[in-house]
């Protein structure tokens, strides 16, 4: 069994993982840059490394840094989290030559599914559905033909990309070119990979995603779906589980299918396997080969603790449950808290002067913020994240709508506004919303959003 595990990340989802291996008896290693000395991670871990200055090139990215930090304190396992080196193959590769276990997937079912186009083709082989598109990388001289054997419109996507980043519409044969160049120079910018590859642009689809963990030895599980269609620039704001949009034989045959792949694959770890859905059909459009930021809702509505099946199945000890054995229960919602202005998302770091988090029964809020806690202006804007759960929607949606009045972070702009303004919408209430609705609602000039 793993002794001490070295949490290689930050914020919330470092004291996260650090709660799951206390719970489990595992002894914990924070690391930190010198920008992170205070945070709460870093006080609450049985260990602590620095391994460099506030640029995450230089602590958080830099490998070697990691590496040093687990023979320094003799951890024998590294928890990446999510962002940072959770999807880095070439890490995983290191870490299993010195001996060391990451918890996650294999290193080469992170290469396979980190390459949208390799991981289009892999689902397709596996059964899963996907969205009509090019079978391989778009380049200028191919683009007009693939486009119109696809149909107007057309998405061009970055093939290593995320994060709305390399990602540009063509509605039509006017467009392409500029779309398509676009896409690239972004793609270079942000990944140092210019390859783009196209699909056909559905036009109001939602974003449904199904959450897996297999055991590396062709057994794996799906654990329901979360509803992420709540975006703005292709960020998740607000998610759901179950989505208002599914009904149970829908969820348990798209789940089965995920799940079914999986064990082809024979996957090892957690996995989030994500579509696009519109007028009753599932595409696929890629799979993250770690823990989301969301995942906390359908621990919610399932009761298993994701963390703990990451580190059984990274132990050998296997999956806890089998899929007969997982039971859904009530609805969960999760709205990402960002230390942002509600109204332009603009970041606003800086001293939380008052910090009082909500509680109550289904209540729960993960974050390193606290009171006196100086947000630092080089990471991600995310401070905390509330996640309500509730025996029915429409008791989680009440619930919320009190935790949000009662949650107060001082000092700082946040994005909490913004969700006491969704909890009173109608298309929220009845759960009518797409992918696209969050930024035409934003775009609104006579919208008392974020007021």
């Amino acid at each position: 069994m793993i002794s001490k595990i070295l949490i290689a990340n930050r914020g919330e989802i470092a004291l996260r993982v650090l709660r799951a291996c206390k719970e489990l008896g595992i002894a914990t290693v924070a690391v930190h840059s010198t920008a992170d000395a205070d945070a709460m991670h870093v006080r609450l871990a049985d260990e602590s490394v620095c391994i460099g200055p506030p640029p995450s090139r230089d602590s958080y990215l830099n490998i070697h840094q990691i590496v040093a930090a687990c023979e320094i304190t003799g951890a024998d396992a590294v928890h990446p989290g999510y962002g940072f080196l959770s999807e880095n193959a070439k890490f995983a590769d290191i870490l299993d030559a010195h001996g060391i276990t990451f918890i996650g997937p294999t290193a080469d079912h992170i290469r396979i599914m980190g390459d949208k186009i390799t991981a289009k083709e892999t689902a397709k082989s596996l059964g899963i559905p996907v969205v009509p598109g090019s079978a391989g990388e778009v380049k200028p001289e191919n683009a007009l033909q693939i486009a119109r054997e696809i149909g107007f419109p057309v998405l061009i996507k970055a093939t290593a990309g995320g994060g709305g980043r390399g990602m540009k519409v063509a509605k039509n044969e006017d467009e392409l070119s500029e779309a398509v160049s676009t896409a690239r120079s972004e793609a270079l910018a942000a990944f140092g990979n210019d390859a783009v590859y196209m699909e056909k642009y559905l036009g109001k689809p939602r974003h449904i995603e199904i959450q897996v963990v297999g055991d590396g030895e062709g057994n794996a599980i799906h654990l329901g779906e979360r509803d992420c269609s709540l975006q703005r620039r292709h960020q998740k704001v607000w998610e759901e589980a179950n989505s208002p949009a599914l009904n149970v034989e829908q969820r348990m045959k798209i789940g089965e299918i995920c799940a079914d792949a999986m064990r082809k694959l024979k996957y090892r770890g957690a996995g989030t396997i994500e579509f696009l859905y519109e007028n009753g059909e599932f595409f696929f459009i890629e799979m993250n080969t770690r823990l989301q930021v969301e995942h906390p809702i359908t621990e919610a509505i399932t009761g298993i603790d994701l963390v703990h099946e990451q580190i059984r199945v990274a132990s050998g000890a296997g999956l806890s449950v089998t899929q007969d054995e997982v039971v859904f229960s009530g609805h969960a919602i999760e709205c990402r808290i960002n230390a942002e202005d509600p109204r332009t998302f603009v970041p606003s770091p800086g001293t939380i002067t008052h910090f009082h988090a909500p509680g109550g029964l289904g209540v729960r809020v993960d974050s390193g913020a606290y009171q006196g806690y100086k947000i630092p202006p080089y990471y991600d804007s995310l401070i905390g994240k509330l996640i309500v759960h509730g025996r029915t929607r429409v008791e989680c949606m009440m619930r919320l709508r009190r935790v949000l009045d009662e949650f107060v972070i001082d000092g700082i702009k946040t994005t909490l506004p913004l969700f006491q303004d969704l909890i009173n919408n109608q298309d929220i209430a009845n759960g009518d919303y797409d992918i696209h609705w969050l930024e035409h609602y934003l775009a609104q000039p006579t919208t008392d959003a974020a007021e």
